[in-house]
């Protein structure tokens, strides 16, 4: 399958995910923690599934290839970006909380650049305006 179709998957997933997300914290009075110790236990479930087979991938894989896993994945984006992202749910309309929430390709293209070197061309600054500003426009 394409990158951008998958791209796209990724994106409609995200959206309506965080719409029955919002609905469950809400119509249950679940605090965002619980949210995503629900979310995580039944992905951990689903992902072990598919992955199962790879598995033994993981000793070769080396220490720092897993540190950036765990660091990045795991604590950065799996457990802060998620708490945080539980609570924004939690605490403001949907229609407020996605667009911002979705900035992330800006951040990591920031990353890209700063930490990895990666040039920026005038495409990639211009695509980083538009997104800023649409994100603005929605949520002023």
């Amino acid at each position: 399958m394409k990158p951008q179709l998958l791209a796209l998957i990724t994106a409609a997933a995200w959206g309506i995910g965080g719409y029955f997300e919002k609905k469950g914290l809400h119509a249950g009075n679940l605090p965002p923690q619980v949210g995503i110790t629900l979310r995580t236990a039944v992905a951990l479930v689903v992902l072990a599934l598919v992955s199962w087979p790879q598995l033994k991938l993981i000793p070769a894989a080396g220490g720092r290839s897993l540190l950036y896993l765990v660091v990045g994945g795991g604590v950065v984006a799996g457990s802060v970006g998620m708490l945080c992202f539980y609570a924004a749910l939690k605490g403001a309309p949907l229609n407020r909380v996605m667009p911002i929430a979705f900035t992330s390709p800006l951040f990591g293209m920031l990353a890209a650049m700063a930490l990895g070197g990666e040039a920026i061309t005038i495409k990639t600054a211009l695509g980083a305006v538009l997104t800023v500003g649409g994100i603005v426009l929605l949520t002023i």
